[in-house]
């Protein structure tokens, strides 16, 4: 299912195949939480600005309108129109956020809807359950999501607990790909790696995951208020433990120097709400830095958001224009500055895949690894 095409360094330039298209990785995966991208794109917006695998939210999902409405539906990709890979989160992140609204035991999780209150309980199982009548391409496993920092003996218990429920998920899931009612019955799991900040129960949880041999491998627990560099050193201890045959997810990161960061270091899955969310609040990304639309420097600049883009907004709309319609709370200036910051996302995984092929990763990185994180 992966294939590593070439390496440059320890940056790896790859393909994974599944039952919904091939991927090309490193990539940049878009989120659409409720299975839309929130700034009003469509599935063919999607298409048009590169992307190659939308994700979207267990949790939230299963409260509205239902797994089980979105099954009988046909499953998330006929609901969305979208026929290329989707990738659905276990749910736990967002569980586990609910921290004055749970209670966690060895089956799983209690926890009360943030919509009205009504109880619910999601373990193992009941996570594979619902991402299986969801029928996304991906499912994640169901994990716990702990605060950074952490006690070192809670963090070892959680790192126990996450692994019994991964066999857990592991044999559930095969359960229902055997299952004549399932939809997607090549769905494939992704176990999660946590440990917190420490150092030996990473690398010793990533041993114990590595040998369920799952399709693929994400490191979790991350980018929840740790610094840039207790996240890098994370990942420099953690890989070399992780099977190199296998794709690597590092869940909710990042920013773009963060994503050339971990690329250098054989990550080669991301997401993150950042680039959506910032843009809908005219915060920018460029290939010379960030921006902010608000700003008034921009009210008479006739340019591009950025003229080096070809995005739709680039190619259509002046920077004064887009301002104007955030000035205005028009709903287009979000869609247009989620369309330059997605497909911005987009390309640069793209041009991050083709470094690694002419083997100039180093100098891509040096070129753009601070710069992309600098305000213009």
């Amino acid at each position: 299912m992966f294939k590593i095409l070439h390496t440059n360094g320890l940056a790896r330039r790859g393909e994974f195949t599944t039952v919904h298209g091939t991927v090309q990785t490193p990539v940049f995966q878009n989120v659409g939480t409720l299975a839309a991208i929130k700034g009003a794109l469509s599935t063919e917006d999607l298409r048009e600005i590169g992307c190659q695998i939308e994700l979207s939210n267990t949790y939230h999902l299963h409260l509205r309108p239902g797994d089980k409405v979105v099954h009988d539906l046909g499953g998330l990709h006929k609901f969305v129109n979208w026929d290329r890979p989707i990738l659905t989160d276990s749910g736990g992140f967002q569980v586990f956020s609910l921290s004055g609204l749970r209670k966690i035991t060895e089956e799983g999780v209690t926890f009360s809807s943030h919509i009205d209150g009504h109880r619910i309980f999601m373990g193992p199982e009941e996570s594979m359950q619902i991402q299986s009548n969801l029928a996304s391409t991906i499912a994640m496993a169901f994990d716990e999501c702990i605060e950074n920092p952490s006690p070192y003996d809670y963090v070892k218990k959680s790192c126990d607990r996450t692994y019994r429920w991964l066999e857990r998920c592991k044999s559930e899931l095969t359960r229902l790909n055997g299952e004549e009612r399932t939809i997607n019955k090549n769905q494939l799991l992704f176990g999660i790696n946590q440990g917190g900040v420490y150092d030996d129960l990473r690398i010793e949880h990533m041993k114990k995951i590595a040998k369920l041999d799952l399709p693929g491998y994400a490191i979790g627990g991350l980018a929840v208020g740790e610094t840039a560099e207790e996240m890098y050193h994370i990942l420099d201890v953690t890989l070399p433990h992780a099977p190199e045959n296998k794709p690597r997810y590092l869940m909710g990161v990042g920013t773009p120097s963060n994503i050339i960061e971990a690329v250098a270091r054989g990550i080669d899955f991301f997401d993150c709400v950042m680039p959506s969310r910032n843009a809908r609040h005219g915060f920018i990304f460029t290939w010379n830095g960030t921006m902010n639309l608000m700003n008034q420097k921009y009210e008479r600049d006739s340019l591009p958001i950025d003229p080096n883009c070809g995005c739709p907004a680039c190619r259509n709309y002046s920077r004064a224009y887009i301002r104007h319609l955030f000035k205005a709370k028009e709903m287009l200036a979000m869609r247009l500055s989620v369309l330059h910051n997605l497909y911005f996302y987009n390309e640069l995984a793209a041009k991050i895949r083709e470094a690694i092929e002419e083997n100039r990763f180093d100098e891509f990185r040096a070129e753009y690894s601070e710069k992309l994180a600098k305000r213009m």
